[in-house]
């Protein structure tokens, strides 16, 4: 008698494919934030400024914390633990750093009078505002991501080896890498 064996299709973890529903939605969500962008600056008062300069020097934290994840998935993989910690910890720094400098980037505006909320505020400020700050909320949620992985890294109870958790923090954080350089390069060359 022969036996057959046939090849099981490949399945993508639940968590996995919520992760990606999850960032479709948050796609879309930002599709149509930068649409209406457009759409709205048609308008005879849209305020044209330049964004501020600390957006710039955000954007090279962020990138860099794109970096640090990838490494601490790798050193996950490789049981390379202290490096892994180093790496998390580093990553989740970066992460709140590029919230903070966004912070400074929207207290510049108010300082050239470019009101962001309120009576006085332009749609081209409050648009901004709004797209940036959801988008901050979104690193802000990676960190928290990230901070969960960093107690658990440095929790002597859990000895659990499974790199799902970080496969998953970091593809999350990749994306919001990409999505602010999306943003980045629609306020600077296409909005």
């Amino acid at each position: 008698m022969t036996t057959v064996q046939t090849k099981q299709p490949q399945r993508i973890h639940p968590h996995k494919f919520t992760l990606w529903v999850a960032m479709g939605s948050i796609v879309m969500m930002f599709a149509a934030l930068t649409s209406a962008y457009i759409v709205k600056k048609n308008q005879s008062n849209w305020l044209e400024f330049d964004i501020p300069q600390v957006f710039w020097y955000s954007t090279a934290v962020i990138l860099l914390s794109s970096v640090t994840v990838h490494l601490a998935a790798k050193a996950f993989k490789a049981r390379e633990m202290g490096r892994y910690r180093t790496l998390i910890t580093v990553t989740a720094v970066l992460g709140v750093l590029f919230i903070s400098l966004q912070w400074l980037g929207f207290q510049s505006l108010e300082s050239r009078n470019i009101a962001l909320t309120g009576a006085r505020s332009n749609s081209a400020a409050s648009f901004l505002f709004v797209i940036t700050g959801l988008h901050m909320l979104h690193v802000l949620g990676g960190v928290i991501a990230l901070l969960v992985i960093f107690i658990r890294a440095y929790s002597v109870k859990m000895k659990n080896y499974s790199s799902l958790s970080i496969d998953l923090a970091a593809t999350y954080w990749h994306f919001v890498d990409v999505l602010w350089i999306y943003l980045f390069i629609f306020y600077n060359w296409i909005g």
